[in-house]
């Protein structure tokens, strides 16, 4: 049952009880953002400053996303396991430790070797989920991870918008890193003020954690291969990353290290594949209950709705300061700020999804987000140097309102599959978002923009029809306290 409390509508402007909880939560995650950009506004004084090339520069792009994508597997697995509130402390501090080193780095190898280290903070989304699942009512439950993700998402844009300006505050060739090794600083005092400030769950309440460590568990034996298959498209996409830094492509290593870094990988998801069927292998042998029983289609297709959704957004926003300026033949500056628009619809676009979920219905509200997303996109496809560049600015918002909006409408689905599986869950899902980052910026690599619009267009349809399999989350999700006996959690 919901209490009064908890059916009493989100007051923003207070900083109390659960509102309390979100801001210091969409605050932490705002951290990581900008921790995980703060080389992306200031690439031009880095070059400068250390002497690096383009290609290197690139390589300094790819590094950022690589490893966040295993990141948000293990992070998932260390939230569900030790609470939310020691996970994001931890992450925040490990992680300013990492900007101080970037912001000494004198060289490419250690800048390379920092900012690799340092994707490890893009899995942060992932903990916030579970912190804000636990302390909201599923009626509210995706406004409040819409306004988590939305306003920490923001961080990216805060950082494009201030590091610069700090960097100039500062001065000389070096100013970059005082600003960046700022960002650790604050960083490092918030993982403590986080710490001493938040609890896993209100008071009476119980953090359910897995049975068992080191995979997620499923229900059936379908979900059981389904779970196998899922694994493969995310370290395909690492080896997509090997590939375009091999002599393939940017040649950053040679043959051999290319060679060993693909059987590694191999190997990592044959380990990884063995130790799910050692923590599933009991579902061979004996049905679960029916009441402990949820489907992994759900989780496979808010994989696919978040590769089109949080991937495209990453690698449109990679691109579209330079589309806007090749296109129309605007200035650096202009097109930057045009572009900017796209970002800043994180604001209230996602909150919006997630809002419209709980308003709704979870699944019509994406599948409605979906159409449009893919509209948006065909719409961009179409845009040309003959369009006013006010149309082509509004076509973008509005395609970026459905991607955002996409989003919310996703992770207010995702804690009400299985409460004490819903770190690893998110962390699969987050993961699916860079995955398809690498996949759209590779077609990015290899074709025009308007063909790489209307690739993510035709994504977007995929992702509309597996929606067609899911099937929302009604009724009551039913744990087992430690005691043994069954506690019921409303899930709508």
């Amino acid at each position: 049952m919901e209490t009064p409390t908890q059916t009493q509508p989100i007051n923003l402007l207070s900083f109390t009880g659960r509102t309390r909880i979100l801001h210091m939560t969409w605050f932490a995650f705002f951290l990581t953002f900008v921790m995980w950009f703060n080389h992306a506004p200031l690439l031009a004084s880095i070059r400068a400053s250390v002497g690096l090339t383009d290609p290197q520069l690139k390589v300094l792009l790819l590094l950022n996303v690589a490893l966040t994508i295993p990141a948000r597997i293990v992070i998932g697995m260390l939230v569900d396991t030790l609470g939310p509130r020691l996970v994001y402390a931890g992450l925040l501090a490990l992680s300013s430790g990492l900007c101080f080193a970037f912001a000494l780095a004198d060289s490419f190898a250690a800048m390379a070797l920092t900012r690799f280290l340092l994707g490890f903070v893009g899995a942060g989304f992932v903990i916030g989920i579970r912190m804000i699942g636990e302390w909201f009512p599923a009626r509210q439950l995706g406004l409040a991870e819409g306004l988590y993700g939305g306003w920490g998402n923001f961080g990216s844009a805060a950082a494009a918008l201030t590091l610069p300006a700090l960097a100039l505050l500062f001065g000389g060739s070096d100013g970059w890193r005082y600003a960046v090794g700022l960002t650790g600083i604050v960083s490092l005092v918030y993982s403590l003020a986080f710490y001493f400030s938040v609890s896993d769950t209100p008071k009476g309440s119980t953090y359910f954690k897995p049975n068992k460590r080191g995979a997620m568990e499923v229900s059936s034996r379908g979900d059981l291969i389904w779970y196998l298959v899922m694994n493969v498209p995310m370290y395909g996409a690492l080896g997509l990353l090997v590939w375009k830094l091999s002599p393939a492509g940017l040649h950053l290593f040679g043959a051999a290290i290319s060679g060993t870094l693909y059987a590694l990988l191999a190997a990592v998801y044959l380990l990884q594949g063995y130790r799910i069927y050692q923590v599933n292998k009991e579902v061979l042998a004996k049905p679960v209950p029916e009441m402990f029983r949820y489907k992994f289609k759900q989780v496979a297709v808010l994989d696919l709705a978040y590769l089109v959704t949080f991937g495209s957004e990453l690698a449109v926003v990679s691109m579209l300061p330079l589309y806007f300026l090749d296109t129309f033949g605007i200035s650096q500056v202009q097109a930057g700020l045009l572009a900017s628009g796209y970002a800043f619809m994180n604001l209230f676009a996602r909150p919006g999804g997630g809002m419209l979920s709980d308003l709704f219905g979870r699944k019509r509200t994406l599948v409605l987000l979906l159409v449009g997303l893919a509209a948006g996109y065909f719409a961009m496809f179409l845009i040309d140097s003959g369009w006013p560049l006010t149309l082509a600015v509004l076509v973008t918002m509005g395609c970026s309102f459905f991607v955002q909006a996409g989003e919310g409408a996703v992770f207010a689905m995702v804690p009400l599959i299985r409460r004490r599986l819903t770190g690893q869950i998110a962390g699969m899902v987050g993961a699916y978002g860079n995955v398809g980052a690498v996949l759209f910026l590779t077609v990015y690599s290899l074709v025009s923009p308007q063909t790489f619009f209307l690739v993510i267009a035709g994504s977007s349809m995929v992702a509309l029809a597996a929606m067609l399999l899911i099937e929302e989350t009604r009724g009551r999700m039913a744990e087992v306290l430690p005691d043994g006996t069954v506690e019921f959690i409303e899930v709508g």
